[in-house]
């Protein structure tokens, strides 16, 4: 059985929420094992506030790298079947020839860094036809006022908003942007029980 996907606590733990959203969204919740969800608590929410207080800046690029290497490797344990791959810069952005379109279309799942007043980090689960399904941890019950931000009730278990790719890959610091190319980043999960191989999928010129 799957969890619904589940909104974040403060206004700081958007990294370790979307990251467990990841699991929630790729593993039965009876797979799960508790060393997972310690550790995405452990490693996150490690930058400081101006005022020296521990995690009011939420999490940090290196925090997410090493997270998803440290996944990766917990993988290759035989504990949980899972993958991650990380990724930075200029390997950030979405359309038919991308990490992440391609990682999308075979049932994984993407945790992104994007802007949202602030940086922010949010769950893609999928994209077709110019639209991305994400699951933004930070609970909203106002409609945008971009109106080509769709947002979603009753999908709790895959998405809660609909946005348009062309959002996310532009360089200015608006809405769902992911900035300049240099601060990009995004970390790729796979459940490799139900990953589908290349051949099952379109074909990607990566």
């Amino acid at each position: 059985m799957k969890n619904p996907l589940h909104y974040q606590f403060s206004d700081y733990d958007c990294g370790p929420t979307s990251m467990q959203n990841a699991i929630s969204y790729l593993f039965p919740r009876e797979e799960i094992p508790p060393e997972i969800l310690r550790n995405i608590m452990l490693y996150c929410l490690d930058c400081y506030s101006a005022e020296g207080v521990a995690g009011k800046s939420g999490t940090s690029c290196a925090a997410m790298m090493f997270l998803s290497n440290w996944l990766n490797g917990f993988g290759k344990t035989g504990q949980l079947a899972i993958s991650a791959k990380y990724l930075h810069g200029e390997n950030v952005y979405l359309d038919d020839t991308s990490y992440i379109n391609d990682a999308l279309h075979r049932g994984g799942a993407v945790v992104v860094r994007l802007f949202l007043d602030e940086w922010h980090y949010v769950l893609l689960t999928g994209a077709e036809n110019g639209i991305v399904y994400m699951f933004n941890p930070y609970y909203r019950e106002e409609p945008f006022e971009e109106k080509e931000v769709v947002l979603v009730t009753d999908k709790p278990d895959r998405y809660n908003r609909i946005v348009p790719e062309e959002m996310f890959n532009r360089e200015v610091l608006e809405l769902y942007s992911f900035g300049p190319e240099e601060g990009r980043e995004a970390v790729l999960l796979f459940n490799e029980k139900t990953k589908l191989s290349e051949e099952k999928t379109i074909e990607y010129f990566i």
